[in-house]
């Protein structure tokens, strides 16, 4: 298979279940169904443990993933995912919650640190690597001495749900140019917003 046949995973996360699906924690999520919806695809359980949705986006082949698993354990099934489907890290694109961001401002990019974001350390460390790319959602911190691990497990307070939909659908735009356009040309565009 050369690179140009290798599908991108973009993988959502966040928790799984009704109880968390509002959360900040679960804006992987949101964005993924996006994608999915866009794809006019369905999510259908995946030996990886992951919830898995297939088709192109911009004539690329993508692998959308849901990892099963709570946040902090992810990296299992997003591996897992990979490792069926044959793509390596540089051709994974992972979308997650920023608290280093303010709310709604999406930045992109490959590789750095987890920034204490369990989700993130659980792939480096079962990838064994950092070299991946991200989609970065800005949900801003925590109002004054909140614990941001309570912050990020709470549903968007209801200002913010009035942009939410807005946020989202420019954080999936930025995934789908990370795939089609490269990360640079990606970057140029939406870190100009």
């Amino acid at each position: 298979m050369t690179t140009e046949d290798t599908p991108f995973l973009l993988v959502g996360l966040g928790n799984p279940g009704p109880r968390y699906a509002g959360n900040r924690h679960n804006v992987g999520f949101m964005v993924l169904d996006l994608l999915a919806g866009r794809l006019g695809a369905r999510y259908k359980g995946h030996r990886s443990g992951c919830d898995v949705a297939e088709g192109r986006l911009g004539g690329v082949r993508v692998v959308l993933a849901k990892p099963r698993s709570y946040m902090n354990v992810s990296g299992g099934p997003v591996v897992g995912a990979a490792r069926f489907y044959k793509i390596p890290p540089a051709r994974t694109v992972v979308v997650h919650d920023e608290l280093d961001l303010p709310y709604g401002a999406i930045r992109l990019k490959s590789g750095g640190g987890e920034g204490g974001h369990n989700g993130l350390r659980s792939i480096t460390s079962s990838t064994g690597t950092r070299d991946y790319l991200r989609v970065r959602f800005g949900v801003g911190r925590p109002p004054g001495r909140m614990d941001p691990a309570a912050y990020v497990l709470k549903d968007f307070s209801g200002a913010e749900r009035k942009e939410l939909e807005f946020f989202v659908d420019r954080a999936a735009d930025a995934a789908e140019a990370v795939v089609t356009t490269g990360l640079e040309a990606a970057q140029n565009t939406f870190h100009a917003l």
